[in-house]
């Protein structure tokens, strides 16, 4: 005999309540999306992270894929990617979308660091969850690195030659250092063998862990907007902020457009542009890696330029590895840095626009100088845009201050 609609329902919300008297199901659900409020007012700006989530949950799964057929041995890791590629039933495909899915992944974390800068998202009461992503960020650029090596081509083992001697350039300590990463006297097996674990296990676990943390920070103070107004200031009669709704259905709905969007850009570069030009795979990888050749420029990923640039501007070694180490960390302390009365940009002055704007201009400068080969011009144009860079952040102590301000409204604004 067929069960009846009412039957179903009072199966499903049986089941329910034997899971929540386990397990926090509803409170979970009810907490994270269906009664956690987030502003009425989001923009385009606010799908990056939940685009990087999917990313992250795409390069997992490929990646498990991807480790049922590689090789983490000297003499087979190159083959074992071309056997990926060529012989395993969509091998092709799985590749193609993590190599893609690593440049995917900066492009999106990017974009959401920036959309935090415009609108002060590291401001008071979210210190906490800056500093988690500022975390994550540098997770994710060393599980980058580790990645890289693996397919054991020309500019995997070049690239991690280069990088990994930097830390000889630490007094004392540099030498044992680069010794005890490589696991040898020389980039070798037990070196790919030591980065596919950091690569597949370690990393990956971290970078989970603390994106979990980053998700719970998050809902614990409530997402920022683009005023920049904390909307649990006004809350109506039932306790639901006047300026809030219910993350799901409603930002969960936009989200989905944003994500088939993402998906259909991502896919026609795998089908069409996987090497995007030799930047996202870069030509000389796809020769096996030959510690007697050296290729005739070597540079890291694009999304290492930036670095690799000011890494490269300064004539010292130990010099280039303290300001592009200081490259990486000075975002860290934005939070503290900052001292504009109010958060978003929409209430700025003109200082910290055109300041913003002169930055973003270097980044973007030096991640370029950083795939060119090295000469006079681009040293001294990589060393501008590097003051330019550094200057971001040393002076916003003071700029951030004198800036004219805008009344910040009581309730959000809606922009058409």
């Amino acid at each position: 005999m067929a069960h009846t609609d009412s039957e179903t329902v009072a199966e499903q919300n049986g089941l329910v309540k034997w899971i929540d008297d386990r397990f926090p199901l509803t409170k979970l659900i009810k907490e994270h999306a269906t009664e956690y409020y987030a502003s009425k007012n989001f923009n385009f700006w606010y799908v990056f992270g939940v685009l990087a989530t999917v990313v992250l949950v795409m390069q997992l799964l490929t990646g498990i894929f991807l480790t049922m057929n590689y090789k983490p041995d000297a003499n087979e890791a190159f083959a074992s990617v071309e056997y990926i590629m060529r012989d395993v039933e969509w091998g092709w495909l799985i590749r193609y979308m993590h190599s893609t899915g690593a440049s995917a992944f900066f492009i999106v974390v990017y974009l959401h660091m920036f959309r935090a800068m415009l609108y002060g998202s590291y401001r008071k009461p979210r210190e906490l969850i800056w500093i988690i992503g500022m975390l994550i960020f540098l997770v994710l650029m060393a599980e980058a690195f580790a990645g890289y090596l693996l397919p054991w081509g020309q500019m995997s083992y070049w690239g991690a030659q280069v990088i990994i001697s930097l830390f000889g350039a630490i007094p004392a300590v540099g030498d044992t250092l680069v010794e005890y990463i490589r696991g040898d006297f020389s980039i070798s097996d037990i070196t790919l063998n030591r980065f596919f674990a950091l690569h597949v296990i370690a990393l990956p676990l971290a970078l989970v862990g603390l994106v979990v943390v980053h998700i719970m920070a998050l809902h614990e103070v409530g997402s920022n907007n683009p005023d920049g107004i904390e909307i649990k200031k006004l809350k109506g009669a039932d306790g639901v902020p006047l300026d809030g709704i219910a993350f799901h259905p409603y930002h969960t709905s936009k989200d989905l457009v944003a994500i088939i969007m993402f998906m259909m850009i991502f896919l026609a570069v795998v089908f069409f542009a996987p090497e995007m030009g030799g930047y996202f795979l870069e030509h000389a990888n796809f020769e096996p890696a030959n510690m007697m050749a050296t290729p005739e420029h070597i540079a890291p990923v694009w999304y290492f330029t930036p670095f690799y640039a000011i890494l490269r501007a300064v004539p010292n070694k130990l010099g280039g590895v303290i300001l592009m180490i200081l490259a990486v960390m000075l975002p860290l302390f934005l939070p503290w840095l900052d001292r504009c009365k109010v958060k978003s940009i929409r209430y700025r002055g003109w200082i910290y626009k055109l300041a913003l704007t002169l930055f973003v201009i270097s980044f973007i400068i030096l991640g370029w100088l950083g795939t060119q080969p090295p000469n006079a011009l681009y040293v001294l144009l990589a060393r501008i845009t590097a003051l330019i860079y550094f200057s971001f952040f040393l002076l916003m102590p003071f700029y951030s201050v004198i800036d004219k301000t805008k009344p910040v409204p009581e309730r959000v604004v809606y922009h058409a």
